[in-house]
């Protein structure tokens, strides 16, 4: 009996300490539909599982088929076309954490890469790799939902984004954390100058090109509370310094600070602080009166 045995040394695989598989999404194209273009702070992988049509990255046009997988950086406005005759079904992997460098794939030869203003796109062929497989078995987990399959979804994705380092001369150059915190850091900046403005979580879903679900959850995330949480708290802070310093009727700070009406900026104030506004107010003015430093009498100088 021939016995073999393979010893594994172990390994740190550091660049794979923020990776995190944020979702993973299936489509068929069946005419009821049209993607628009759009971007998210976050790769992607897009592997077509049948049908021919054309992935749209800025203002470039790739043909697409079974088989080929386009790898998405961060940031790059993309969308997808299917041919009415041979429709797309594609499998997507949104992946945080990951970004990829394409500088070694010229002299590999294989598969297309496009540059654009704001990130790259590569795209080739796995008809000979074992990615599809892998993908196949994440989506039984999904479905199933057996004990830890979210961990099994992860390491499977782990296994994918080897095979394309292994593959095809790729490497990973930088955390999308970064970027995903930048973005997160710009919306608290908006929220702060324009707080009195009607911002909704579309005005900031917009302003950070970010689905706005998955941009609410990233900003509870980076920042610790929701958007609109941030929005209440800087509206509340901002109204206690306009109490403490101004005469404005109660009606012109609700106003002031954004608020639909002076109800609703009473009941959030109160819940905030445990105090109505006018409370808070009559609170305020011994504190004021105490901060006031009265100017001493002018002393008459003495009679000759």
């Amino acid at each position: 009996m021939g016995n073999t045995r393979h010893c594994i040394e172990g390994i740190q695989l550091s660049d794979f300490d923020s990776l995190k598989l944020l979702y993973v999404s299936t489509s068929k194209y069946e005419g009821d539909w049209q993607s628009i273009m759009h971007s998210h702070p976050f790769s992607e992988l897009f592997y077509v599982v049948r049908g021919n049509g054309l992935f749209v990255a800025e203002d470039t046009e790739l043909p697409v088929c079974e088989n080929d997988l386009v790898v998405i950086n961060p940031n790059v406005q993309h969308t997808e076309k299917s041919m009415h005759t041979t429709p797309l079904e594609y499998i997507v992997l949104g992946i945080e954490g990951l970004s990829f460098s394409f500088e070694h794939i010229a002299a590999a030869q294989e598969g297309v890469f496009i540059q654009t203003a704001f990130g790259d796109v590569y795209k080739y062929n796995t008809r000979r790799s074992n990615i599809y497989a892998y993908l196949n078995i994440m989506l039984e987990e999904i479905a199933k939902k057996k004990e830890n399959y979210e961990a099994v979804c992860q390491n499977l994705l782990e296994v994918i984004i080897i095979c394309l380092l292994r593959n095809n001369n790729l490497s990973i150059i930088q955390s999308g954390n970064e970027l995903l915190n930048r973005e997160c850091t710009r919306i608290q900046n908006y929220m702060d100058a324009n707080y009195s403005e009607n911002i909704t979580l579309d005005t900031l879903a917009s302003l950070s090109h970010m689905n706005k679900y998955y941009m609410a959850h990233a900003f509870t995330k980076y920042i610790g509370v929701s958007p609109i949480t941030y929005l209440l708290r800087k509206r509340i802070q901002e109204g206690k310094s306009l109490l403490e310093s101004t005469t404005y009727s109660i009606s012109q700070i609700s106003t002031a600070l954004g608020f639909s009406s002076q109800s609703y900026f009473a009941q959030t104030f109160k819940k905030a602080t445990g105090k109505t506004p006018n409370q808070y107010r009559n609170e305020c003015k011994p504190k004021m009166a105490d901060n006031v430093v009265e100017e001493e009498p002018k002393k008459e100088p003495d009679p000759p």
